[in-house]
């Protein structure tokens, strides 16, 4: 980014230039998508290994067989629990290529016109 009195360069995010000190425009504002925890479309079982591999941003077998470590060295019985309570909270990820529509929101219907007269 180059200041905008002194025309010297300074970095991307700098609020004030560090030769003249002139105050710099505003960076523009970066909209960030915050992630959703879900299960995954491309499920084994339930999807929940799948979702917490989109989730963390890793391979999906990585997560597997972490978790399948997991439940061998615990006795088989909370690792399964754990699984079976989070595929019952977790939403469904939506399917690929399936559109989702949102129904138009019902209006009052309009005032009728001056004029009308109601038939009898």
């Amino acid at each position: 980014m180059t200041c905008t009195t002194c025309q010297k360069d300074v970095a991307e995010n700098s609020n004030f230039c560090y030769f003249c000190g002139a105050r710099q425009p505003a960076a523009p504002h970066v909209q960030y998508v915050q992630k959703k925890l879900m299960r995954s479309a491309d499920a084994k079982i339930g999807g929940v290994c799948g979702g917490l591999a989109e989730y963390l941003d890793v391979d999906p077998t990585v997560v597997r067989l972490v978790w399948c470590l997991i439940a061998f060295f615990t006795g088989l019985v909370p690792g399964t629990i754990v699984y079976l309570v989070m595929w019952l909270v977790l939403p469904p990820a939506p399917k690929p290529g399936v559109e989702v529509i949102v129904p138009p929101v019902a209006t009052a219907p309009a005032a009728p016109a001056q004029g009308y007269t109601q038939p009898s």
